[in-house]
C-alpha cells in the first residue's frame, strides 16, 4: 500500500505543475520521435501498454522488465522530408526483480545547402544526431514497477555541435485481473552538457499520463495518453479556408484535445496485433490546406513467429511527408536453448 500511495502523490504533484508551467519553444526534439513500431501505430506516443517488446522501453522505462530479458531489437523508420531514423536495442534480466539495457538511435537529416544571410549557396553540409541510452526498471511489487532512462544526446548540424544528458523516471502499475495498466512519466529531464553557442536553450523536458485497458471477452485493448501535463497552451495556426489566412487557435476544447493521444489495439493472439491511433495535435501542426483527413491518424501491424518478431506502421500526417516504420525482435534467449 505504501508504492500505491507512492504513485498517487506523483500523480497528484503532477496536477499543480501542469496548470502553473508555461508554454515554450524547446531544442533536441528528435528525444520525441518514436522507436517502437507498435507505439507509432498506436499515435506515436503511448506510455502504458504491456507487451513483450523491447521497445516499448523508450516511451517509458517502467514498460521494461524481465519477459523481455536477453531480447534484441533493429528498428528504422523513414521520417518526412527524407529523414532516416534506425537503431539497436538489447534487454537483460538483473538478478530476481530488475532489469538493465542499452541502446542506440542515430537520426540523419540528410544534405542540405549552404547559404549565407543573403541567400548566396555556397556549398552544402549534413546534420545528424546519436543517441545512446542505458535504462534500468525495477518491480517494486507484484503490480507496480519503476524504471529510469539516461539519455546521452549528441548533435552535429553544419559546424556546431552540442551535447545534453537526459532522464526520464516512469512508473507503471498494472492491475493483471482487469488487464488495466497506468503510467507516469517524466520526459528529458536535464541539460546541456555543450552547446551550440553561448546562450541556453529551453529542453522538451514533458510529463504524461497514460492508461490501456483491454475489453473483457473481446480482443480489443484501448489507450489514451496525456502528454504535455507541463504546459497548458498548446496554440497552433490554421489557414482560414474560406479567407486563406493564417489564424491562432488557443480555445479550451482545442488546448485539452492536443494534450491527447488515442490508440486502440485488435489483439485475437498474443503473436499478431493491429493498431490504429489519432493524435489530434499532430493533425493541426501537420494538416495542409485542404487536406486534413488523415493528418494525425496512424496505422500499424506485428506478427510473432517463434523467436522473431516484426512491426510495420504508417502515417501520412502532410501531403509531402509519408512515414513508414518496422521493427524487428529476437529472443536470444531460444536460441541458446537449443
Amino acid at each position: 500500500m505504501r508504492h500505491i500511495a507512492l504513485m498517487v502523490c506523483c500523480l497528484l504533484l503532477a496536477v499543480p505543475v501542469a496548470v502553473l508551467a508555461q508554454e515554450g519553444k524547446t531544442s533536441f526534439d528528435v528525444l520525441n520521435l518514436p522507436v517502437s513500431s507498435h507505439i507509432n501505430a498506436l499515435g506515436g506516443n503511448n506510455i502504458s501498454i504491456i507487451e513483450e517488446d523491447v521497445t516499448v522501453m523508450y516511451h517509458n522505462p517502467a514498460l521494461m522488465g524481465q519477459e523481455m530479458s536477453m531480447q534484441a531489437a533493429v528498428n528504422y523508420m523513414r521520417y518526412v522530408a527524407g529523414i532516416n531514423i534506425g537503431g539497436v536495442s538489447y534487454a537483460q534480466a538483473a538478478r530476481e526483480h530488475g532489469t538493465w539495457a542499452v541502446g542506440l538511435q542515430y537520426a540523419g537529416y540528410g544534405t542540405m545547402k549552404l547559404a549565407d544571410a543573403t541567400g548566396v549557396v555556397s556549398g552544402t553540409f549534413s546534420a545528424k544526431d546519436l543517441l545512446v541510452s542505458g535504462l534500468y526498471s525495477h518491480d517494486i511489487t507484484g503490480s507496480l514497477r519503476g524504471g529510469i532512462h539516461a539519455k546521452l544526446l549528441y548533435s552535429s548540424y553544419e559546424s556546431y555541435s552540442a551535447m545534453a544528458l537526459f532522464f526520464d523516471l516512469g512508473l507503471n502499475y498494472y492491475f493483471a485481473d482487469r488487464d488495466l495498466s497506468l503510467s507516469l512519466v517524466v520526459k528529458n529531464l536535464g541539460g546541456q552538457l555543450k552547446k551550440y553557442e553561448t546562450q541556453n536553450i529551453a529542453m522538451p523536458w514533458d510529463i504524461q499520463l497514460g492508461l490501456s485497458k483491454t475489453l473483457r471477452n473481446v480482443p480489443f485493448r484501448f489507450s489514451m495518453t496525456v502528454q504535455h501535463l507541463n504546459k497548458w497552451h498548446l496554440p497552433y495556426e490554421k489557414i482560414n479556408d474560406n479567407t486563406g489566412e493564417l489564424e491562432v487557435k488557443d480555445k479550451f476544447m482545442s488546448n485539452l484535445f492536443r494534450h491527447l493521444v488515442f490508440g486502440i489495439d485488435y489483439i485475437p493472439s498474443r503473436n499478431f496485433y493491429l493498431a490504429l491511433g489519432y493524435d489530434y495535435k499532430k493533425k493541426g501542426d501537420m494538416a495542409a490546406a485542404g487536406r486534413r483527413i488523415l493528418s494525425g491518424f496512424t496505422a500499424g501491424a506485428g506478427i510473432r513467429v517463434k523467436m522473431f518478431g516484426i512491426d510495420l506502421s504508417f502515417a501520412q500526417h502532410h501531403a509531402n511527408g509519408f512515414t513508414f516504420m518496422a521493427n524487428f525482435r529476437a529472443d536470444i534467449s531460444q536460441f541458446l536453448d537449443r
